[in-house]
């Protein structure tokens, strides 16, 4: 009886690792699995292996016939030119997808903050500078093969570079708006021994990770917003620009972390545009109170009538703020006066370069709601 028991385990056993290996599909780094212009893609044998080579920074080679939603997806990559390289994985078009991607110009720079990146694209805009928590350092190699391995379940993600037993980046809630989609890579860069085992999540929760802001009430979350006006570069906000007691106002809630995400509600622009925010809050007596604002690109605070703070977060400008130009509640800091009763807050925000948006928090709420 107990070796019937033990052959029909081995069996059972066996079985699995032949259905767990059926469902791995070895992706070809050839002509006829990838779609892409022939002058911008290269398919060689490198350093032994059949490989892609992307010679064109325009160029994104797509994955032919595979809808990826969940699962892990393995590959090797070795850089060929700075600045990224990267995969596009939900892609359902160029427009809306969701990436990773390595800033190779940090290899060897083993606590690079931004040496990998995972962002969402949301109508054509990526927004890597509105979600800075979601980069970290990662051991790239230069002249070398980079092993990457992404674990996607539902919401969350894990991503590996190279030292598989620990992940570099944990992605606690996928931004996008797709739920599956193509696979894509980016960056002039070779590639190789690619894997995809669909709905292989190693046991990765699907369901959304924690907001570390949940439980703090100094965010300020609700809000009124508007309508985007073009607001060419030269112009500076003035009293005429302000909203009226007529004006058109539509609510809009703070996502996590109290980032209040204008991109995922206007999309992009060609040129620079500024939106009104507006909200409440309200004072049981007269206060001087710190508040905290992450912003990009321009702000314009009014508290009451009145200005109260202006100031700029351009990406790359001398002006920009900590950290490296995202938006995050370090960009900065400022006093406001609040009268006792109603206090109306509205700011306008201004943007030309990728995500849009504002975080602001309280120092702290006593004797306030909103």
């Amino acid at each position: 009886m107990t070796k019937l028991i033990i052959r029909r385990c081995t069996i059972v056993f066996i079985f699995m690792i032949l259905i767990k290996n059926l469902s791995a599909q070895k992706i070809a780094m050839t002509a006829d699995h990838w779609q892409a212009p022939d002058k911008g893609v290269e398919f060689l044998q490198y350093k032994g292996v059949p490989a892609m080579k992307i010679v064109s920074d325009t160029v994104i080679p797509v994955l032919k016939n595979v809808d990826f939603a969940n699962g892990t997806i393995e590959y090797d990559v070795e850089s060929v030119q700075p600045p990224f390289t990267g995969i596009y994985f939900r892609r359902q078009s160029a427009e809306e997808c969701e990436t990773v991607y390595l800033r190779v110009a940090r290899a060897g720079v083993p606590l690079a903050m931004d040496a990998i990146q995972y962002c969402p694209v949301i109508k054509s805009v990526a927004l890597w500078d509105l979600l800075p928590d979601y980069q970290g350092p990662a051991p790239i190699k230069k002249s070398d093969w980079n092993h990457v391995k992404l674990v996607v379940s539902g919401m969350q993600m894990l991503v590996y570079v190279n030292d598989m037993s620990k992940p570099v980046l944990q992605v606690s809630r996928l931004e996008g708006i797709t739920k599956t989609g193509g696979v894509a890579f980016s960056g002039k860069s070779i590639f190789a021994n690619m894997v995809i085992r669909p709905n292989e999540t190693n046991g990765l929760s699907p369901v959304e990770g924690f907001d570390p802001t949940y439980q703090d009430p100094r965010y300020l979350r609700d809000w009124y917003v508007d309508t985007p006006i073009t607001f060419l570069f030269g112009r500076e906000l003035s009293g005429p620009d302000l909203p009226g007691k007529d004006h058109v106002w539509n609510k809009l809630s703070a996502e996590r972390r109290g980032l209040v995400n204008l991109t995922r509600l206007f999309g992009t622009s060609k040129d620079r545009r500024l939106v009104f925010l507006k909200t409440n809050i309200k004072s049981d007596k007269e206060q001087i109170r710190k508040i905290n604002l992450g912003f990009s690109d321009e702000v314009s605070v009014v508290l009451n009538g009145q200005l109260a703070y202006v100031d700029k977060n351009w990406y790359r400008n001398p002006i920009m703020k900590e950290p490296e130009g995202r938006c995050s509640i370090e960009n900065s800091s400022f006093s406001i006066p609040l009268k006792a009763g109603d206090n109306e807050l509205i700011i306008a925000v201004s943007n030309f370069f990728f995500g849009w948006g504002i975080i602001a928090r309280l120092d702290q709420t006593d004797g306030i709601s909103f």
